[in-house]
């Protein structure tokens, strides 16, 4: 199974949307956002892609109600979780959190095999062994808004655990 990870959109819905079809052509099945969407509507752009959405809210939560209002007109697409997530999709154990050190913390339990965040904008991929002497991936995806870096989303092979870093183009 392949997803698309992406992070920090802060209301550009060009750039989010871009990235989506982007991976859409690319075959993803879903779409983590790990928070600062900022403005809920920004993610209505994302509905005509037919894609399950998990978005939690970062630093910049925007209007609540908003977002859960967006979330029932959506039919079930985007799924809105608040400040983090725990997930299984294509039989990995994955967590969304926004901060880095909070997904640091998360991944040296041993209880995820992905831990994906944004909030610094600097896009990275990397490996740790947690507690349990086994390998967690941290995935941050940096900006997709392009904001003080190039607009960035990743490409998640869930299968293979492989990560490619994509530019929007």
């Amino acid at each position: 199974m392949k997803i698309c990870i992406l992070s920090d959109s802060h209301d550009n819905r060009t750039l989010l949307e871009q990235s989506v079809k982007q991976a859409k052509e690319d075959g993803v099945e879903a779409v983590l956002h790990c928070g600062d969407v900022v403005a809920a509507g920004t993610l209505t752009v994302l509905n005509k892609y037919g894609l399950p959405v998990h978005v939690i809210h970062g630093n910049n939560a925007g209007d609540s109600y908003t977002m859960h209002r967006v979330v029932e007109k959506s039919q079930g697409l985007i799924t809105y979780y608040g400040q983090d997530a725990g997930i299984s999709l294509g039989d990995r154990r994955i967590f969304i959190v926004h901060y880095p050190h909070y997904a640091e913390a998360m991944a040296l339990t041993g209880d995820w095999d992905l831990i994906c965040f944004g909030h610094d904008h600097e896009v990275a991929v990397r490996t740790v062994t947690n507690i349990k002497g086994e390998q967690t991936v941290l995935a941050n995806p940096g900006t997709v808004a392009g904001i003080g870096a190039k607009p960035t989303y990743i490409i998640a092979d869930l299968d293979s655990m492989e990560f490619e870093i994509r530019e929007v183009a």
